[in-house]
Formats: C-alpha cells, structure tokens, sequence
C-alpha cells in the first residue's frame, strides 16, 4: 500500500488538531448522525437482518478460505468473457499497468468512477506523472479533487466540507477543470448539483477510458458490480470505449446468489436507502452496449499478507459501507484526515496498518484511535470485530511478534514508544502468575489508599488525563470473602 499521506503525523497529534476545528467537528456531527440515524430505520425496517448479516459473514469467510481458487474462477470467467485479467502485487506494479493500458489507447484523458482501490494506490498521481489527467466524477470526489484536498470519509469523501464551502470551491476552481461554475452559484444543493452536472457532462461525453473499481466481482460468471446514487458510474460504464477496473482480490463472491445477500446489506448500511438507485453490471465486453475493450486489474497490495493473520483476516470482510465510520465517536471528533489514509475511521484503523505494516509511527498509533466501544462491531452488515482486531493489532505494536510482510514470515520489532507499557505489561503477567505476591500488593494499596495521587504520574499521565483514576477499596476482595464466607461458597 502506498505510504501515508505526505505530512501525517501520528494520529493523536493529527486528532488533537482536529478536535479543535470547531467548523469540522460541526460539519462532522450534523452529518454522521443525520446518516446513522437514516440507517437505523432502514435496518428496522428487515425482520431478517441479524440472518442477512452472518449470511454475509459466511459467504466472506468462505470466500477468504478458498480465495486461491476463486481468483482462478474469475480470471477464466473474465477471459472467456472477452475481457483481459491483470495481476498487480502492489500499487507500483498496479499504476503501470493501468498507465501503460491508456497510453495504449492514445488518450490523455480518463474519466474514473468513484474507487477506493484506485485512491489506496494514487493511481491519479500516478497516471498525471505520465500527463495523464484523471476527472473524478462523483460527486463528493469531484468536490475534493476541484478542492486539491484529501478524502476523509469513504462514502462521503468531502463530509468535512459544508455547502458555502462547496459553493466556493465550484466558483474558484472549475474553470481551472473545464467548463465553469454558473455566475451567481448559491450553496442551495440543487444549483449544486446542477453545476457539477453540466462540468461533467462534457468529461462524459468526451473520454474514450473509463476507470473504476467494483464493490463486487462474481467469480462464477465473471460480472463485476457497482452500486452507486448518482448514475456518473453508469456514464463511465457505458460511454467509454475502453474500461479499466482496479479490483482488490478480497472484492469477489462465489456465485451469483450471493448478490442477494450484499444488495440488502450494503445500501441500507450506507445510504439508508432499501436498494441504490444504480447498480451497474458487466460481464466482459458485447458489441451492442458498453466498452468494446475491458480490463480487470487484480489487486493485493498487501491483501495476501492480511489473509494469514487468523484474528486480523476478517478485515478482508468490509464491504465499504462505512457504517462503522457513522457510529464512532472518535471519527465524529477527530474526522477522516486524522487517519493519515484513504480508508478512516474504525475500518482505517484495522486496514491500514495491515495492508501498510505498523513500521510507520501514524501506522502504529491507528489501533489506538478507538474507545473500544464496540458500536463499530454492532452495526457492522458482515460483523467484523473491529474491537478483537484492535486489540490484537495493539498487542502486535507493543510487543512485535511473528507477520507476514509481502509474502514472507518475518519477526516484527515492537514500535518505539512502548518500552514502559511492556514493562507494566511484564509486571502484571508476574504478579498474575504469583497469587501471593498478588495478595500481598493487593493488601498493601487498600493500606495506603489515602496516600495514592489523583493522577498516574510519567507515561501514566495521558491516561489519567481523560479519567478518574479508580478508587482502592478498603479491603481486597479476597480478605472480604475470606471473612464474610470463610473461604467457602456461600450458595452451599
């Protein structure tokens, strides 16, 4: 995966500024809860939800299980099908095979359908490096894009910014893009809409290439699907006369069926919408309708090494819904860009340092940007325990232990920083393991609980900041049961 973005500090530092945005935080507040709480009535609305959540849960796992044979499946389904199957191991290798793909064609110009994947490995960067110009056209992209800003949610990438902002960044910047913002733009969400509609009608009918990503590709026909609400993905599906689809390998379902399982789920965990508006299929190449030329480019970019985590694998489950984003209250405060990557919140916090390793210090803090509150887990559609991967990935931080780092077992090193946490970490294991030296410190901080300080003093210092160190009791349990019962069970 590519590194982080460039000038990201470590999350807490990145939160601590954001928290302070008080027109961020505003932006960020209205919008997620109007979002969950949309999401909620429509969950409700489904008697079968907790089925359709570990029917999506099974079909993931499944799929991870025998991924090996399913990527076959596919690139022999793809082929027959008329398209061409390419497989990228990371992002450098991925960029020159889609830039390579276009200059083929002789075009400069791509018109690119919302894509997190492309996003994860900058392909646009990549592609300008080559003076190659890459048109976002949904909407929220377009806004960052004409902004030179970064994404900071992944169904909604421009959430931070508020319609005034919108406005002006539509009357500065479109003209730079192609055809201008409308005189006299309001922020009102219809002109809005409108001027970004008539800037990109032009980008549509003009491109030759178009690129995308896929929310899902069925191995078992080789059709590749993308749902979206604004029918620019249905544009760059069809008009183009080459179609380039950056995929990451954990996209695919085995059948067909499975469709009905993740069309349920996903919208109603996204948009709050019952099915999305479009949903766009295409099954290699026809002569009647949509490219004469497709490609599918197979991504891993770390994807492989993510797999052979038993604990940290059920990240390769998310279906991009971003429901877990909506819920959590650390995003709400400290937004998207806090994450230092294209994928934020609670699902950035288990993906990134998977797919990029923890060697980075911003990589290495991204498992603690949770509370461990556990709502990212309950309103997951393919129940990923975000909290469980957490807390492994925390483990791996601190203490280093064996991974797998681009296909090969290695032995990590634990992350600078962390020398005082293992210390408390060694002591508890000891004294855990040591029920008379326990009993004895057990007894002594009842004694000399009124000499105890209000806060943890040294690295202890930012924990107890945000929290009331918890009292001692008078008396440790044991010696309370010890002479309440005398040792024995009370219920005989």
């Amino acid at each position: 995966m590519r590194g982080t973005f460039v000038g990201m500090p470590a999350f807490p530092v990145a939160a601590r500024e954001a928290v302070g945005d008080s027109t961020l935080r505003g932006n960020l507040r209205h919008a997620t809860r109007t979002i969950r709480d949309k999401r909620a009535r429509a969950v409700a609305e489904l008697d079968d939800w907790a089925a359709l959540r570990e029917a999506g849960k099974q079909i993931k796992d499944h799929t991870l299980r025998h991924l090996d044979r399913y990527l076959v499946q596919v690139e022999e389904a793809v082929t027959a099908a008329g398209g061409t199957v390419h497989w990228a191991a990371d992002a450098d290798e991925a960029n020159e095979i889609v830039a390579r793909l276009v200059e083929e064609t002789g075009e400069r110009e791509v018109v690119k359908v919302k894509s997190m994947a492309t996003q994860e490995i900058a392909l646009n960067e990549a592609l300008e490096a080559r003076g190659i110009h890459a048109y976002e056209t949904d909407l929220a992209e377009l806004i960052v894009q004409l902004g030179q800003d970064r994404p900071s949610h992944i169904l909604v990438p421009a959430i931070h910014r508020n319609r005034g902002e919108i406005r002006d960044i539509f009357r500065s910047e479109m003209s730079e893009w192609g055809r201008p913002a409308p005189e006299n733009l309001t922020d009102t969400p219809a002109e809005l809409a409108e001027a970004a509609r008539l800037h990109l009608r032009e980008k549509f009918l003009r491109a030759k290439v178009g690129i995308s990503g896929a929310n899902f590709v069925v191995a078992e026909t080789g059709t590749l699907v993308v749902v979206e609400s604004e029918g620019n993905g249905r544009m760059c599906l069809t008009l183009p006369e080459t179609l380039i689809s950056v995929v990451g390998i954990e996209k695919i379902v085995p059948r067909w069926r499975d469709l009905e399982v993740f069309l349920q789920t996903l919208p109603r965990s996204s948009t709050a919408e019952r099915m999305n508006p479009y949903t766009s299929m295409w099954t290699g190449t026809t002569d009647e309708d949509g490219p004469g030329t497709f490609h599918l480019v197979l991504l891993d970019n770390g994807r492989t090494d993510t797999l052979a985590d038993e604990v940290g694998r059920q990240a390769l489950r998310c279906i991009r819904c971003s429901a877990c984003l909506n819920v959590c209250p650390v995003y709400e405060r400290a937004g998207g860009h806090a994450y230092g990557s294209v994928y934020p919140g609670p699902i950035g916090a288990i993906l990134s340092p998977q797919l990029r390793g923890t060697g980075s210090e911003i990589d290495a803090s991204l498992p603690y940007a949770s509370s461990l509150c556990g709502a990212c887990y309950e309103v997951c559609p393919v129940a990923i325990d975000i909290p469980e991967v957490l807390v492994h990935l925390r483990e791996r931080v601190v203490q280093g232990g064996p991974a797998v780092r681009h296909g090969n077992r290695v032995v990590l090193k634990p992350a600078k920083g962390h020398a005082a946490e293992r210390a408390a970490m060694r002591a508890a294991q000891w004294a855990f393991t040591h029920p008379g030296a326990l009993r004895a410190g057990q007894r002594l901080a009842s004694r000399t609980r009124r000499l105890h300080p209000r806060t943890l003093p040294g690295p202890g210092r930012a924990w107890s900041g945000s929290r009331d160190l918890p009292a001692v009791p008078a008396e440790p349990f044991r010696d309370w049961w010890q002479r309440t019962h005398g040792g024995k069970d009370a219920t005989k």
